[in-house]
């Protein structure tokens, strides 16, 4: 028997956001197991946690319903929403396959705040690009298409309006073609955007929330001069899916050196559970 703890991550309220189930007291488990459990969960992400190997609290595992994740945003966030609960702790520190993962919870009117430092991206231009904006039903992004690696492999496609993408309708057996990457479409201007994350690769058809695109989001505006860098945004993700997702993000330092990226939200434990397997 393991019990677990049904967080949803980016937002204030249970039934919202993006939720995420994070297993305690794993290191009996095989990864074929967790892959498993992954499965019966059926959520984005579902986390293992084990005990650190170096100087941190834990050390988790990330899987999607098909495979496993090296990093990946609102399963870290609903993770340390859990783990400080258990832990009685607000300074995180979470080993994962990208690092180590600082994270500082925060109360206001009753809502517990994450802020995360997360994994600094590499990226390049998209060869698939024009394939990919074929298979969302666009004619092309309004800024040049890149792609970003911080664990996942984003990609970025930008819209001339939220109209726009809200009313994208993309072909998503086109989109099962381009393997391990998540495709990321956005809208907005200034301090506010919109998103929208499709990744059949990873076993999602339409994601609620995607923390890990967040931070690589904020670069990309600020590298294109749709934002500053340092600049905080407010990104909303899953509107369409019926589960908005607010999301903050900054990335500080510029394009030659980034210096650090943070990604925050607010999360809430929406249940608790225990699976006999």
């Amino acid at each position: 028997m393991h019990k677990y703890t049904l967080v949803d991550a980016f937002s204030r309220a249970p039934l919202e956001g993006n939720p995420v189930a994070v297993f305690f007291k794993c290191s009996d488990l095989s990864t074929d197991t967790m892959q498993l459990i992954a499965r019966e969960m059926n959520l984005s992400e579902t986390t293992f946690v084990l005990p650190a190997e170096g100087e941190a609290d834990a050390r988790i595992r990330i899987f999607t319903p098909v495979n496993e994740l090296p990093f990946a945003g609102h399963p870290m966030l609903g993770t340390a929403i859990a783990l400080s609960e258990a832990l009685e702790k607000d300074d995180l520190r979470v080993e994962t396959q990208m690092g180590v993962v600082p994270s500082r919870l925060t109360y206001a009117d009753g809502s517990r705040f994450v802020l995360m430092r997360h994994p600094i991206p590499t990226w390049e231009p998209y060869e698939y690009a024009a394939e990919v904006c074929v298979a969302l039903g666009v004619e092309a992004s309004a800024i040049p298409v890149d792609i970003y690696h911080n664990g996942p492999r984003h990609v970025f496609v930008g819209l001339d309006s939220v109209a726009a993408l809200s009313h994208l309708d993309p072909d998503h057996r086109a989109l099962a073609a381009f393997e391990d990457v998540a495709i990321n479409c956005f809208a907005g201007e200034g301090d506010e955007w919109r998103t929208r994350m499709f990744s059949p690769a990873y076993g999602v058809v339409e994601d609620a929330a995607t923390g890990s695109a967040a931070g690589p989001l904020a670069i990309h505006l600020a590298r294109h001069g749709l934002a500053r860098f340092g600049q905080e945004i407010r990104i909303v993700q899953g509107v369409e899916v019926g589960r908005p997702s607010p999301m903050w993000a900054a990335a500080y330092g510029n394009a030659q050196s980034l210096e650090e990226v943070h990604v925050g939200g607010y999360g809430v434990v929406a249940g608790r559970g225990e699976l006999h397997a």
